[in-house]
């Protein structure tokens, strides 16, 4: 029997760089939850993510965090994960 473990981690990228960050992340796997927040904290975009569909889900918001990324001088990525 495992026990999952939710841990998360958080990345500061210039804007810019954000897309290729993100998609890094989600090739590493294990993630539940990606949000994106702004240099202040505030959350500009929350994904839920769901193992097995994740690249079903991100193609309809690709736009919104490219939009992000070109909006933003630096954000802060928070990638919460689940471990088995």
């Amino acid at each position: 029997m495992s026990a999952n473990h939710n841990g998360t981690e958080e990345f500061r990228v210039e804007g810019e760089k954000m897309v290729a960050k993100i998609k890094e992340l989600l090739h590493e796997g294990n993630i539940r939850k990606l949000i994106i927040k702004d240099k202040d904290g505030r959350t500009l975009i929350e994904i839920p993510l769901t193992i097995g569909v994740v690249s079903a889900i991100l193609l309809p918001v690709w736009a919104a965090i490219g939009a992000i990324a070109a909006l933003v001088a630096e954000a802060t990525i928070v990638v919460e994960k689940t471990e088995n």
